[in-house]
């Protein structure tokens, strides 16, 4: 089935209003990547390295419950993992999930050149698998990005990569963050999922400030806070 129609769920993200680009005018006159800060960094390292490790037996029972799955309903078997192409620091990346939907919902050609609209029906639930409903309830599908901030494409905080199409559309709208800092798991925005704050480009801003005034110490600790957050939010289910 070739699923090519957008969900209004997908991309929630709204350009900066006046009082954004009179507050953070020196955001917006940034021209490179900001540099990495080297707390954020080893924290981010061996936080991804740790995650890695104590997923493994949780990746594993998910393999072993999609390959059941697959044997019991033929039409929800299919790979693990898969990944589409996002940015994150303005650099072409590949985000690696774990697939949440029958394979009869992703576009079979979009697939192959890893395009995100392939994978869109993610936001239908009639169709998620049974493993795919529990992984997306409590976010796991994320766990394989940690491989992403181990190798230093991501961070564990910082605005979230977007897939390339949704890249386009959020710097033609007038935004900057994710050409500025690696794209997060979390992220001063992604903490309010599930309420109407979601989108509100304000908290990337903020992020983006706190980065260039803090102490690489200062950083980190503001990037614990998120996390806490980020934690309450994942405890909650609901995979937003």
């Amino acid at each position: 089935m070739n699923q090519k129609v957008e969900p209004k769920e997908a991309f929630p993200y709204k350009p900066p209003t006046d009082e954004i680009r009179q507050k953070y005018g020196h955001i917006f006159e940034l021209t490179e990547p900001l540099p990495p800060r080297f707390f954020k960094v080893m924290f981010d390292k061996l936080v991804a390295l740790v995650m890695l490790i104590f997923s493994a037996p949780i990746l594993l029972l998910l393999k072993l419950a999609f390959l059941i799955e697959g044997w019991m309903i033929p039409e929800n078997k299919g790979p693990m993992f898969f990944y589409y192409y996002a940015v994150s620091a303005g650099q072409l990346m590949p985000k690696y999930k774990i697939r949440l939907i029958k394979t009869k919902y992703i576009d079979p050609e979009g697939a192959k050149r890893h395009d995100w609209i392939a994978y869109s029906a993610e936001w239908n639930d009639d169709s998620r698998t049974v493993v795919g409903q529990f992984v997306k309830k409590f976010y796991l599908d994320e766990l394989p990005q940690f491989y992403s901030v181990l190798m230093g494409d991501m961070s564990i905080v910082g605005p979230r990569p977007l897939s390339v199409l949704h890249y386009e559309r959020d710097k033609a709208q007038g935004n900057v963050t994710r050409f500025l800092l690696r794209g997060g798991l979390l992220g001063l925005g992604h903490i309010n999922k599930g309420t109407t704050e979601m989108g509100n480009p304000v908290y990337e801003y903020e992020y983006v400030d706190q980065y260039l005034k803090r102490s690489s110490f200062g950083l980190l600790m503001l990037d614990l806070w998120i996390i806490w957050r980020g934690v309450l939010v994942i405890a909650k289910g609901g995979g937003h």
